[in-house]
């Protein structure tokens, strides 16, 4: 961060919740969470635990299913009563205005806009990551059915950035270019459709710092750019994240601390107007459901308290999860009023809103 220029603090409430609406995905990215859950295709039908964390037939990997006490597999959610019901419960439990959907890659949902038209006749915003595998073919319906924004995953400019962080199975030039066009082909359909973009890439460390510039440089014409550090490479990928901000003349303008989760970015002004964001993970715990977990120190927990997830196993049960490092911390939405978690998480919130408020002296 620049010594000569501060950015202004800005502390917002978290109000929203992840829902993962599919698990099906066409990349194989070697860093990929998968939002907690094992890789469905991989594991579907395995009669022992733990599940496989990859990579397996598909070449996908989920980095904490061997780890993280999962017990089910995630399936395809759809537009209906239960769906919504589930949604409406949450939502109304922890106070969301906002929903996002992840997956897996939500735009391989075939029947992803109805969802979307689910969630905002709810009046809920939606918001969707995607590596824009389908999103030239869905998102003017998307669009239609009130989607609001698209983080849309971009991990190069060309083939050969593109299959430095892919499995071995989808290395092959001709795959990765299609990949690189699908993706700027739904940033391009979500701008004409009046869709807020913002092109969403990982950062593992300094060998990927010029292919990360190369897409600063393309992408910021059009759309927001959102810089993340890797989980997995911590240091390295803080320190790349650095040297590119560097490179692109990059200087803060607006800090925000999503008040209730690990979520902190900055938005920096760059290459003269371009909008690049960093998000960055801060050490923030749950004061009860994380003092005793095993992960619960300076190295072993990666994410931190990030917000509430919506997931729907292979047996037809929505669950609700708080880590993606702690799956077996998932409880059916129907036992969430005697949990306990929604206290904790509500009267969380509201402590993080006063502590970074009284420090930082902003809030919203």
């Amino acid at each position: 961060m620049s010594a000569t220029h501060r950015p202004a603090i800005r502390v917002v409430r978290d109000r929203t919740i992840r829902i993962k609406v599919i698990d099906d995905c066409g990349l194989a990215c070697t860093f990929c969470h998968n939002e907690g859950t094992p890789v469905t295709a991989d594991n579907r039908g395995r009669a022992e635990l733990p599940f496989v964390a990859g990579p397996g037939r598909t070449g996908r990997v989920s980095i904490y299913s061997e780890t993280n006490g999962v017990g089910f597999l995630a399936a395809r959610m759809a537009p209906d009563a239960s769906f919504r019901r589930a949604v409406r419960t949450v939502a109304r439990a922890f106070d969301a205005h906002e929903v996002h959907l992840t997956g897996g890659e939500p735009t391989l949902h075939t029947e992803v806009p109805a969802l979307i038209a689910a969630l905002t006749g709810m009046g809920l915003s939606v918001g969707m990551t995607s590596n824009g595998e389908r999103g030239r073919q869905v998102m003017a319906e998307c669009s239609a059915a009130g989607l609001g924004r698209v983080n849309v995953s971009v991990f190069g400019t060309t083939a050969a950035e593109l299959r430095v962080v892919q499995s071995e199975r989808f290395r092959t030039p001709g795959l990765a270019e299609a990949k690189i066009r699908a993706a700027e082909q739904t940033i391009r359909a979500a701008v004409s459709n009046g869709v807020k973009v913002s092109v969403n890439i990982v950062v593992p460390g300094m060998a990927h710092v010029g292919r990360v510039v190369n897409l600063v440089e393309s992408y910021g014409q059009f759309a927001d750019v959102r810089m993340l550090t890797s989980i997995q490479d911590g240091p390295e990928s803080v320190a790349a994240i650095s040297e590119v901000l560097a490179r692109v003349g990059a200087e803060p303008v607006l800090r925000t601390f999503t008040a209730g989760t690990s979520d902190e970015r900055t938005l920096y002004r760059a290459l003269g107007s371009r909008a690049v964001y960093v998000k960055r993970l801060l050490p923030v715990r749950l004061p009860d459901t994380c003092a005793s977990c095993r992960f619960n120190n300076d190295t072993d927990c990666e994410e931190g308290y990030y917000g509430i997830r919506l997931y729907l196993t292979d047996q037809g049960e929505y669950m609700v999860g708080v880590c993606i490092q702690r799956m077996d911390l998932c409880v059916p939405v129907a036992e969430l009023p005697k949990s306990g978690i929604v206290e904790e998480v509500l009267a969380f919130k509201d402590a993080e809103v006063r502590r970074l408020t009284r420090e930082y002296g902003a809030a919203a």
